[in-house]
């Protein structure tokens, strides 16, 4: 009798670690990271690329699907608007996402020949967020622009 007391003892200290197991899970998703990490890792990944110059906003279009089903491949376009001369032209147009593993998604170099200022693709996203595209231009200025999409699977997920 004693040793059947001892294992309900024991399954009632299983279920109880158990229990605040999943509270202590469901506590950290009602809870998520803070966005200002996220948005730093961003941040970084551009003065990493392209140094500590101004931003501008404008010049630069991203198109991203409202809502994405599977973040495992999400269309993407960047265009910018640039006349594509040989005194006016983008050098480069990098990609950032602020959520994923890496915030550096892809780098495109760009010249006056490419006669067009514009790539599409498909990139991985880990979740809702805001992709973020710079371009850099022959004149040395940078200019951004940004879409938000809701990703409903993610991807990229580090576990």
């Amino acid at each position: 009798m004693e040793m059947m007391k001892q294992d309900k003892f024991n399954f009632m200290l299983d279920r109880r670690r158990l229990l605040t197991l999943g509270t202590a899970g469901l506590v950290c998703a009602a809870f998520p990271m803070s966005t200002s990490a996220e948005a730093a890792d961003a941040d970084k990944a551009i003065r990493d690329l392209f140094g500590d110059g101004e931003l501008n906003e404008g010049r630069v279009t991203v198109d991203l699907p409202p809502i994405a089903e599977n973040g495992n491949s999400v269309a993407i376009k960047v265009t910018v608007d640039s006349p594509m001369t040989e005194n006016d032209h983008v050098r480069r147009i990098a990609i950032i996402s602020p959520r994923n593993p890496l915030a550096e998604v892809a780098e495109f170099q760009l010249g006056p020949r490419a006669g067009k200022a514009e790539v599409a693709t498909r990139i991985r996203m880990a979740g809702t967020q805001t992709i973020r595209a710079v371009a850099e231009m022959s004149d040395g200025s940078l200019w951004l622009g940004k879409a938000s999409t809701v990703v409903t699977l993610a991807a990229c997920i580090i576990g």
